[in-house]
């Protein structure tokens, strides 16, 4: 076998790079892909970088698609990245789109061969899979879940969120992804499917598939095959990468969707949304149980819309009192355990505001009182035990 000539490989090969372009190289392992979270460098997009005799750095890197979403963020990193290396006089950064074989090589560096790819979240999936319910809608469970996932992000925790109201999807708007009619799109490079990142979250929902149609005037009337094919989609075909927590916003009730994931995810953990009525505890109950049916696990109660501060410092319960404390005392038994009462989240003008501005409470107003509340519910979350017992590490010993 002949030896390789170095002057064959390709100019600017980070192999053969001298060390002001090994200190640029350096410098761009720090640049991450927006939607994968992982190193350019690492995803095979920086193709060359060359420093001239007077310190100007060249770079060139490879985007996945024409109109890639992240392209301009991206670029406008890996540029700061190269021009704040030391000794580097001056940056400049070309930009190319990828040829099919390198797409297809760039889908199996982020998720593996297709025929030896494993269920995202599957039996031996470390990611706690979090399933948000209620009985019936308009208890706030959107906000809730999306409140919950941001700041769950905020702990340092990696998340992802699926909006599986299908029906009533929300949280797009809600997390700032839809503006004037508009709702963004996910990258698609060949069958692999990126979800948007809001606020440190990665989020895939219906609406985003819409095309051009307006989501506030598109409604969408799908039957039980078709939504359960969905389903199946966005836990199969959108790439999370490694999770530490997903959470799945429901839709209200104990239809086509909640029976569907409890088939597709019977290890999810279900948390039940309601607000203090009791015509709200009682559907909120059916719906656990129906999660029960699958093998589900409740894992606690949340009680939204609770009680709103007046001036005075007294409370105005305009739903009631007690309908959390009333779910999680019928679900309690024997068999089950004690399901808790995680908490009850005050009613507030201003984080109801916040989401419809697409800029949760929790991040954007965190002393609000139910901020306060969500995001202290999350801490107790983030901390909850979770056995490996009987589940595969992925790891075998070596002699």
């Amino acid at each position: 076998m002949t030896p390789e000539d170095p002057r064959d490989r390709e100019p600017g090969a980070r192999a053969d790079a001298s060390p002001a372009e090994a200190a640029v190289w350096a410098a761009l392992d720090r640049v991450k892909d927006p939607e994968i979270l992982r190193p350019v460098t690492e995803l095979g997009m920086v193709d060359s970088v060359r420093v001239s005799p007077d310190g100007a750095a060249h770079v060139g890197i490879a985007l996945t698609i024409a109109g890639c979403p992240a392209a301009r963020r991206i670029e406008s990193e890996v540029h700061e990245a190269a021009g704040t290396t030391a000794g580097i006089a001056s940056a400049d950064v070309s930009v190319r789109v990828m040829s099919p074989e390198e797409r297809r090589a760039f889908t199996e560096r982020v998720r593996g061969d297709r025929a030896k790819r494993p269920q995202q979240f599957g039996p031996d999936s470390l990611t706690r899979v979090i399933a948000v319910t209620s009985g019936k809608g308009g208890v706030g469970k959107s906000s809730l879940t999306a409140g919950l996932a941001v700041a769950l992000a905020a702990q340092g925790l990696r998340v992802g969120l699926i909006d599986a109201d299908v029906f009533g999807f929300s949280i797009p708007g809600i997390l700032g992804l839809s503006r004037d009619g508009r709702v963004e799109s996910p990258t698609r490079v060949d069958d692999l499917i990126l979800p948007p990142v809001a606020h440190g979250v990665k989020v895939i929902s219906i609406g985003m598939f819409l095309g051009d149609q307006d989501p506030r005037s598109t409604a969408v009337s799908w039957r039980g095959p078709m939504l359960h094919r969905t389903m199946e989609q966005f836990l199969r075909d959108v790439w999370f990468g490694d999770l530490d927590v997903l959470l799945l916003d429901l839709p209200p009730g104990t239809g086509d969707i909640a029976i569907s994931l409890g088939q597709l995810l019977p290890h999810a953990e279900v948390l039940v949304v309601t607000t203090p009525q009791e015509a709200a505890a009682d559907v909120a109950v059916r719906s656990a149980l129906v999660a029960r049916q699958t093998g589900q696990r409740v894992i606690g109660v949340v009680e939204n819309m609770a009680g709103l501060a007046q001036p005075d410092g007294s409370v105005l319960d305009l739903f009631g009192s007690g309908g959390g404390e009333l779910v999680a005392s019928r679900l309690s038994d024997d068999e089950h355990g004690t399901v808790p009462l995680l908490g009850s989240v005050p009613l507030s003008p201003e984080f109801r505001a916040s989401g419809d501005a697409g800029s949760p409470a929790v991040i954007s107003l965190p002393e609000d009182p139910a901020a306060r509340e969500v995001l202290r519910i999350a801490s107790v979350l983030s901390v909850r035990p979770q056995s490996l017992a009987g589940r595969s590490l992925g790891i075998s010993p070596t002699g």
